[in-house]
């Protein structure tokens, strides 16, 4: 350790002192100081330029990513609907052939004899066949016949062949009426 008391320096002359030796090396500072505000390209620069080129690729490929999963969910919000649209498709096919099929019953000789027929005597056979026969029959026949055919039947039979033949009509009714 030093001892202090055989340096014993003023304060005014130990402020000389630093000032000195700041001077004296200010051209040093100053230079250093100038060198690093436009600094050539250095090693730094370079490094700056590899970091960016690496990372521009991970970049790049964690854009496409994520555009690769935005299109998977719309490709699935798609095929779901596609789904939905072919579930419906379906379901309309369906009901247009039972409805074909319900029309063809009454097709023929069969509604010719209906037609002939007094609605007192039609009503009850009617009653005793099918439901969905006896409505395409009734549906073939002049309006006037068929009203008073349902008019003779009784109303729960009447109504259950007015609920079909209404249902024959609908296109959003494609559950078997039976």
């Amino acid at each position: 350790m030093i001892q202090l008391k055989k340096f014993r320096f003023s304060r005014v002359a130990l402020r000389n002192t630093v000032a000195v030796i700041a001077i004296a090396t200010l051209p040093a500072f100053a230079q250093t100081a100038v060198g690093q505000q436009q600094p050539p390209e250095s090693a730094t620069e370079a490094e700056i330029r590899q970091f960016c080129t690496g990372i521009a690729d991970a970049a790049r490929d964690q854009r496409y990513l994520l555009q690769k999963q935005e299109l998977e969910k719309l490709q699935a919000d798609v095929d779901s609907r596609i789904a939905i649209l072919e579930e419906r498709r379906t379901e309309y096919e369906d009901w247009l052939t039972r409805r074909n099929e319900f029309m063809k019953q009454a097709e023929g000789q069969l509604v010719e004899i209906y037609k002939k027929m007094a609605p007192d005597a039609a009503a009850p056979q009617l009653e005793e066949t099918n439901v969905i026969l006896a409505a395409a029959i009734i549906m073939k026949l002049p309006p006037r016949q068929s009203s008073l055919i349902l008019t003779e039947m009784s109303p729960d039979k009447a109504a259950q062949v007015a609920s079909i033949m209404s249902s024959a009509g609908d296109p959003t009714t494609s559950k078997d009426p039976s």
